[in-house]
């Protein structure tokens, strides 16, 4: 008996359509978020970095005035305005736009590997008395009276449960030795790192 779910061998044009028609619109809705998601990352960067961003001037303008907005309703509705003006670009644009952000990333994730190491750093000499002589060996002008009581004041803050004023001392001396002799934005890097570590207390 013929399998009547099967009908006929050949396909209906409009099925072919339909299976068509869908992932185009999908692609589309991907390609709409994926610029409302770049925009986005532009609005959060720091004025100055998207001032250097290569880009038309109207979109600039709409990520600058989006920073400005401090009003949860108004914010949104600029953000969308942000998306509409990222959907004008090309795919030239955008790929420069991307390759710019991608390259911010990278320098990001060096600077959070490097803050990483010393952090292990700071809690091994907290636990490991060979570290604070090896960490003298690398560095012999360090002021070992110093490192010790801060170490020693470290050690009771924790187990005090205390602010980690000794603790963030000691970071930023790692950070001193660590830091290369142009740094630019040394302070600022330091308050965010002060504020990240009394957050994460």
């Amino acid at each position: 008996m013929p399998n009547p779910n099967r009908g006929s061998c050949g396909y209906q044009s409009s099925e072919f359509e339909e299976e068509y028609e869908r992932p185009s619109k999908s692609q589309l809705k991907r390609e709409m978020t994926a610029l409302q998601k770049l925009g986005q990352e532009l609005v959060e960067q720091a004025r100055d970095r998207v001032k250097r961003v290569p880009m038309p001037e109207d979109v600039r303008d709409a990520i600058l005035a989006c920073q400005q907005i401090t009003n949860h309703e108004g914010r949104r509705r600029q953000m969308q305005f942000v998306g509409k003006k990222m959907r004008t670009l090309d795919e030239a644009e955008v790929a420069l736009i991307q390759k710019t952000i991608d390259s911010w990333k990278g320098a990001s994730k060096a600077e959070t590997a490097a803050m990483h190491a010393m952090e292990r750093r700071r809690d091994k000499l907290l636990t490991d008395d060979n570290a604070l002589t090896e960490l003298l060996s690398e560095h012999p002008h360090l002021d070992v009276q110093q490192l010790r009581t801060l170490i020693r004041n470290a050690r009771k803050e924790q187990a005090e449960n205390k602010p980690p004023k000794a603790y963030r001392e000691i970071f930023q001396i790692l950070k001193q030795l660590q830091k290369a002799p142009a740094g630019g934005d040394a302070l600022d890097d330091e308050d965010a790192e002060d504020q990240e570590d009394e957050d994460n207390e």
